[in-house]
């Protein structure tokens, strides 16, 4: 099937990073799947030519090319409405909403102009039809796993978090430092800085717990309390509320043990206790770190089990299939 991905080639746009969360995971899935994509980069065609000519451009491909479906993967406001909206004479829009929990007016707004669009709510269907929107697609992150997967490595950390900085995250990390326990920390905005992704594979593979830290603000008073950037961040925030995100799915995938915040939908992907673990706060991730260090059977027997649940349930692959079938273009 012909598919055009309408993404940024590298992550947020940035040619000095590496390729983007898009790439790795929708492009090369779509690929192994055997569907000839395309790639349009639309942060590319604004820098060399500006949002309008961008535009113009995405409209003259898609038509000249016909491919049967257009997957976008939206940022801010790249893109006119009338375009979305003429794209869908000669072929079928799909657009992924990552973020429609806290970024409810933008994707309400933008859900109108396409087919179909995704979202990760457990209960995001039901919440569009009630507001006339039919064609979502209930579709949490997944994973690559061609990318992510179980590599036989000797363990090399006791703890480790791979990630973006957030004062919250730094904050948790502090207190576990606090605790006496080594904590490996790398990602965007750390001291060590970014990995690529072979070397994140590695860590997870490498780390005895693999911590999913939230980025959400946090209303902790200890942690409001701990510096005057945090009570600023938690009042400017518009994450109020968590969300699925791709690292569940990642970690996972590379059959490691994974300590996570809890969300809802979580326990509706992976059995909590056998599959993967969860803390309630910051007092409780010390007291499960402390446990699951101790206690290598435990860890490895949710290791284990997460990775048999991700091959079976949450690849990319069968996450494309499912949509693809919602959306009458199967092949």
């Amino acid at each position: 099937m012909k598919i055009l991905l309408v993404i940024m080639l590298h992550s947020y746009g940035d040619k000095k990073r590496e390729y983007s969360y898009e790439y790795f995971n929708f492009y090369l899935a779509l690929k192994k799947l055997g569907h000839d994509v395309r790639i349009f980069d639309y942060a590319s065609e604004i820098e060399n030519a500006g949002k309008l000519v961008m535009n113009e451009k995405l409209l003259a491909h898609a038509k000249d090319w016909q491919p049967k479906t257009t997957i976008f993967s939206l940022y801010t406001d790249q893109f006119l409405p009338s375009t979305v909206n003429d794209l869908r004479s000669f072929t079928k829009t799909f657009c992924f909403f990552h973020d429609d929990t806290w970024r409810v007016d933008y994707s309400r707004f933008w859900a109108q102009h396409f087919d179909y669009f995704s979202t990760p709510d457990l209960h995001g269907e039901v919440k569009y039809r009630e507001i006339g929107l039919n064609n979502a697609i209930y579709y949490p992150f997944g994973c690559n796993e061609n990318i992510f997967r179980k590599i036989e490595l000797p363990k090399k950390y006791d703890v480790s978090f791979v990630g973006g900085w957030h004062p919250y995250r730094e904050w948790i990390i502090n207190r576990i430092r606090k605790a006496g326990i080594s904590v490996e920390v790398v990602g965007h905005g750390w001291p060590s800085g970014e990995i690529d992704q072979e070397r994140m594979v590695r860590v997870f593979n490498e780390s005895r717990i693999n911590l999913n830290l939230s980025n959400s603000a946090s209303w902790d008073a200890r942690y409001l309390a701990s510096s005057p950037r945090a009570l600023i961040n938690r009042l400017r925030s518009k994450k109020n509320i968590e969300q699925m995100k791709a690292r569940i799915f990642e970690i996972n995938g590379c059959g490691s043990f994974q300590l996570s915040y809890y969300v809802e939908g979580l326990a509706n992907c992976y059995e909590i206790d056998k599959e993967i673990s969860v803390f309630a706060d910051s007092d409780d991730i010390i007291e499960k770190v402390k446990f699951y260090l101790k206690h290598e059977e435990q860890r490895e027997s949710i290791a284990s089990a997460a990775l048999l649940r991700t091959v079976k349930d949450h690849t990319f692959s069968q996450r494309f299939k499912n949509a693809f079938k919602r959306m009458g273009v199967f092949e």
